[in-house]
């Protein structure tokens, strides 16, 4: 094998070696999972960051459609169906798309969800919801672009766009009660004392009929041979709540004792300091 091969292979030989060094990427990946209500939610996105560049209004145009991040679309998925902006969107995956402004973003859920960049062709039918939030602008700034799932309640939550001084948030609905009352009555049709517990508490935390949740907490106690310390506790909130708080108290300091006895500190604090509050002595 004569010289100028063997040199030519150390040069094939170092492109080799080169193409294996891996380096970190401008704009990482990230996956967010979140469980709002009874529904899972995932983001994918990539991350890029400020590095000294003014952003909106400039490395992103105020008006311009951007793809919401870096590299691929910028995806969310749902489990199940849910609302935005008051529109019905089917559980799946969808991209999500956005045109900044100073005062306001368009935010626009779309079907295709492969690709990078922005679509070459913008299809108005592959537009499942959209909607028109305001921007609040932010005293730190940010330096790489984040996206969160905030205010979480049981019949939904905002999705949070961060990035340089800006935070922007689009709220989306969760059928959570349709699916726990459909769960409700499904269950009492012949109810456990379990099922009596946790109806009780639905109805209790989502401020729905507290005779009713008095009803059934009264019922799930009385199929309990040894209620918990923590049953109890839920038991004299319910209570408390329709207004018995003679009854709250004496079904308190039992959950009281209960925790004392399983050393757990928070649900003593939690009872002394309902006991206070219903003015137990």
């Amino acid at each position: 094998m004569n010289k100028v091969v063997l040199f030519l292979l150390a040069i094939v030989a170092s492109f080799s070696l080169e193409a294996q060094i891996e380096t970190p990427a401008p704009s990482p990946a990230s996956k967010l999972m979140q469980t709002v209500g009874l529904t899972e939610v995932m983001v994918e996105y990539s991350r890029p960051s400020m590095r000294g560049r003014a952003v909106f209004g400039e490395l992103v145009p105020y008006g311009k459609l951007w793809r919401t991040g870096a590299n691929a679309y910028t995806k969310i998925s749902f489990d199940t169906d849910v609302t935005i902006s008051g529109q019905e969107v089917k559980s799946g995956t969808y991209s999500i798309f956005t045109k900044p402004g100073e005062k306001n973003w368009q935010v626009f859920f779309y079907t295709d969800t492969q690709g990078g960049g922005t679509p070459r062709e913008w299809d108005d039918a592959k537009v499942v919801a959209k909607a028109t939030v305001p921007v609040y602008p932010m005293d730190m700034p940010v330096e790489t672009f984040t996206i969160t799932i905030d205010d979480v309640k049981s019949n939904g939550a905002n999705i949070g766009i961060i990035w340089e001084n800006v935070y922007v948030a689009i709220p989306f609905g969760v059928p959570a009660d349709k699916a726990v009352m459909s769960s409700i009555d499904k269950a009492l049709a012949g109810p456990t004392a379990g099922d009596y517990y946790t109806a009780a508490v639905y109805y209790s935390s989502e401020n729905k009929d507290i005779n009713k949740a008095k009803e059934w907490m009264d019922k799930a106690m009385s199929m309990t041979e040894k209620p918990a310390f923590w049953q109890l506790r839920q038991q004299s909130l319910i209570l408390a709540k329709a207004g018995d708080k003679k009854g709250a108290i004496e079904v308190a300091k039992k959950s009281l004792m209960g925790a004392e006895a399983a050393g757990n500190d928070d649900y003593v604090k939690m009872n002394k300091d309902s006991l206070k509050e219903w003015g137990a002595k």
